[in-house]
């Protein structure tokens, strides 16, 4: 009975988490004029580094075509730059603008901000009792069988502080 109550307020937890992560991240992309396959572009440049058109068209499992035309606006808009590959020339790089870099900042952190409002509506004894269980979960979390997960996935669940 135990068991099920807590996985029953861990899904809770988790719903409510995922949708005010996801309602932020929605919000703040809206605001920047950008649709989500775009930002979706800038995500995986900033997490994963310059990488040629076909490697952003297979992560966003849309076709070469189509990722060049999202790579062509955001060229555009002065995001995202073109460039000869260093080891082979043929080939160019995408990578993204420092004005990219800071509108993913800025996006993170809106991503993030109710967090730090929900802390401060914490007292100290809640505070602390958050230390001691959220560490629990996480540590059982990494004894469950594996799951893919790329470097930008990981990557993706770091706060700012943690990635620089």
């Amino acid at each position: 009975m135990l068991e099920a109550k807590t996985a029953t307020i861990i899904r809770e937890l988790m719903e409510a988490f995922f949708m005010r992560s996801m309602t932020g991240w929605r919000q703040f992309v809206k605001s920047t004029g950008l649709s989500m396959p775009q930002f979706g572009l800038l995500m995986r440049l900033y997490y994963g580094g310059g990488c040629e058109v076909h490697d952003l068209g297979r992560h966003l499992d849309v076709s070469s075509a189509a990722a060049s035309q999202l790579v062509d606006r955001l060229v555009q808009s002065g995001l995202v730059q073109r460039t000869e590959d260093p080891e082979d020339r043929r080939a160019r790089q995408v990578t993204m603008t420092a004005k990219a870099r800071a509108l993913i900042d800025r996006g993170i952190e809106e991503r993030y901000r109710w967090v730090d409002e929900l802390v401060r509506g914490l007292n100290g004894e809640e505070r602390d009792l958050a230390l001691r269980a959220l560490p629990a979960l996480i540590q059982a979390e990494q004894k469950l069988p594996a799951v893919h997960r790329t470097s930008v996935a990981r990557d993706a669940i770091r706060t700012p502080r943690e990635r620089h």
